[in-house]
């Protein structure tokens, strides 16, 4: 009987572990990027809109500069933090300073031509408009625009969650998960939730990242103020992580065992 009974309490405890360690593995389709359904192809195209078509509303800052040869001209059409040197502008904050925030009609105050209304208009829209009221008044000059609030937030099962400046003018998922250190090995990759805002309110988009297709996807290249939700499989429920003190199941298991091999004798 005694003998029976270690011996179910064995191959209870081998299958107790067993169970562990099979629960606590992340398969590999849940954690691999860009899975064809023809794993035999070795290469493929795919179209999407690199050209970010992000149209300017209000609240947003623009940093505008007029280049010129004329120095007078250039202090005149931009805007000053106490010096004309050009390097105010080489940081975060004297960018921000230096910015043109837009209204809640849609318009910018802008030197000498006053009002401008940038509204649901592009960077290059905003910059050929400029650039053309500009002429009016000097020749050979050169107009920038820059979005400067170009900040996206990741969250979620991320190595680095945080809010990101980016400093281009575009940037697509992959990228911008690369800033945050990638997802965890428990990110959900096949449901990641894209919160961008719109006239209306704010737009949920799950995207599925295992997939090839989202190369295709028109939530391919961020926006800006545009929200990445990273969430957890539902491995992380039962807190198989990596911080999951295994060393003390294997130990407390191996004493088990050994106090039933020392009582059964």
């Amino acid at each position: 009987m005694k003998q029976r009974l270690s011996l179910l309490i064995h191959h209870s405890t081998f299958f107790l572990l067993f169970i562990l360690l099979i629960t606590s593995c992340v398969p590999q389709k849940k954690i691999k990027y860009l899975q064809k359904e023809q794993e035999k192809d070795t290469s493929a195209f795919y179209i999407n809109k690199r050209d970010v078509d992000y149209k300017v509303q209000p609240k947003d800052n623009l940093y505008i500069r007029v280049f010129s040869l004329d120095e007078k001209a250039f202090t005149f059409f931009n805007k000053q933090s106490g010096t004309s040197s050009y390097n105010d502008y080489a940081n975060d904050a004297s960018i921000y300073l230096n910015s043109y925030s837009v209204n809640s009609d849609g318009y910018i105050d802008f030197p000498i031509i006053g009002k401008v209304y940038v509204r649901d208009l592009n960077v290059d829209q905003i910059k050929t408009m400029i650039q053309q009221l500009i002429n009016e008044y000097l020749k050979e000059t050169n107009v920038v625009v820059k979005i400067v609030n170009f900040r996206i937030t990741l969250v979620g099962e991320l190595n680095h969650p945080g809010i990101f400046t980016i400093y281009k003018d575009d940037i697509n998922i992959f990228e911008a998960l690369s800033l945050a250190g990638d997802m965890t090995e428990f990110g959900n990759r096949n449901r990641v939730a894209l919160i961008r805002q719109t006239k209306g309110g704010s737009q949920v988009h799950y995207l599925d990242l295992t997939s090839d297709n989202i190369l295709n996807s028109d939530y391919y290249y961020l926006q800006p103020s545009d929200i990445l939700y990273v969430m957890p499989l539902g491995y992380k429920r039962w807190g198989f992580g990596t911080t999951f003190p295994w060393a003390i199941v294997l130990t407390s298991i191996s004493t088990a065992l050994l106090l039933i091999n020392y009582f059964n004798k």
